[in-house]
């Protein structure tokens, strides 16, 4: 009984400090699958909904998050975040039941090898939808030591919350704007040279930017109170962000389905 008891409280603790790590938030993944919808051919866009049984990239951005609730899928459970020092991918530094770089790494693989039965592979590429989006919040590529920025307490606008989280939802849920809305500004921007700036570099590249962007992450004044200067000086971080991710989901997509 001893040994249940324990076994439970260490479960708890598990999920007490990780339940704050989702990444992006819903808005957030709506917006990268909308991008990724509309830089796509038509053609691909319509198999990829086909597999995922006529819903739509951004609408299945989620999903992963939500699954959280069913054992069946707690093997993904640390598939959302990986960790880096310095932008280097370390193996031995990662949780033993895998990361989000080695999981979009492999779920591509077997996504391009293909022979999967209908509900494999629609699990599969929500997974993959997903974890690229994931991999695109600066604090899912964490540093050692915090957490992805969940221990670093902060109050936003008199809201007592972690960095994390103000960089999950609160920084875009404070811009007033829907996720279509959020995307249709987002797509003014995307030309064929920032296409090829983004679809130019490696998923290993991935991980070199988000730790670019750390000091600014961590641009958090002494007293830990951030507000208008703070959205002033680093929301254009969460769009650059969300765009390269739009652009870079639909490069993964085209590259199996196209």
């Amino acid at each position: 009984m001893k040994t249940t008891k324990q076994l439970t409280l260490a479960i708890l603790l598990v999920f007490s400090i990780n339940t704050s790590s989702f990444a992006w938030g819903a808005i957030g993944h709506y917006v990268i699958g909308k991008l990724a919808e509309w830089q796509m051919k038509p053609q691909t866009v319509q198999r990829v909904e086909a597999i995922l049984q006529q819903q739509s990239i951004s609408g299945v951005g989620v999903w992963m998050d939500n699954i959280r609730s069913d054992k069946k899928y707690d093997y993904t459970y640390t598939w959302h975040w990986v960790t880096t020092a310095d932008g280097e991918y370390d193996p031995k530094i990662q949780e033993p039941t895998g990361d989000a770089y080695a999981a979009f790494l492999k779920i591509k693989e077997t996504l391009k090898k293909g022979g999967l039965t209908a509900e494999e592979e629609r699990d599969q590429l929500r997974m993959l939808i997903h974890i690229i989006g994931d991999l695109h919040q600066p604090f899912h590529v964490g540093k050692p030591g915090d957490r992805g920025g969940n221990d670093v307490k902060v109050s936003y606008f008199n809201k007592e919350t972690n960095i994390h989280a103000v960089w999950d939802s609160d920084l875009i849920e404070n811009k007033k704007m829907s996720y279509s809305e959020i995307a249709t500004e987002l797509q003014k921007r995307i030309n064929p040279e920032l296409i090829h700036q983004y679809t130019s570099k490696s998923p290993s590249d991935w991980l070199r930017e988000a730790v670019a962007i750390r000091p600014a992450m961590y641009d958090i004044p002494e007293n830990g109170r951030i507000g208008y200067e703070y959205i002033y000086k680093h929301y254009h971080h969460i769009e650059e962000r969300l765009t390269a991710a739009g652009i870079r989901l639909a490069q993964v997509l085209e590259e199996i389905y196209g």
